[in-house]
């Protein structure tokens, strides 16, 4: 099978597409309640100017980090010269890191998606 590209920008979508694929990336959606909405950072200091940011853009960027974790959990997990110990370290850390995430669960649709932290043992 011969693969034909017209353009750099076409490779760089193909290749995209695959790797959301693979990876289950671009497959969660915003809660509908957000769609169309801002989020808005206003400053306590009224001469200041406050930062709207579309909750579309928030959503992506928060999703990005979620998927930067995952790839970097891949690549701990693999990693030929970590001992076990290292490993089950670094693998808290990052379970830590998706706890501290989920704040922003109440932006999925799909309770799937949501971020889910270390579970405590009690």
């Amino acid at each position: 099978m011969e693969l034909s590209f017209q353009s750099w920008q076409e490779m760089k979508a193909a290749l995209r597409e695959v790797l959301e694929e693979e990876m289950g990336a671009g497959r969660c959606n915003i809660a509908r309640k957000w769609e169309g909405g801002k989020l808005i950072l206003k400053p306590t200091d009224d001469t200041m100017q406050s930062k709207e940011i579309p909750m579309e853009v928030f959503f992506k960027k928060i999703t990005s980090v979620r998927e930067k974790l995952r790839v970097l959990e891949q690549k701990l997990n693999n990693h030929a010269s970590l001992s076990y110990e290292d490993k089950a370290e670094l693998q808290t850390l990052i379970s830590r890191a998706y706890g501290s995430l989920t704040t922003f669960n109440l932006l999925f649709r799909d309770e799937k998606d949501r971020f889910t932290g270390q579970k405590s043992e009690d």
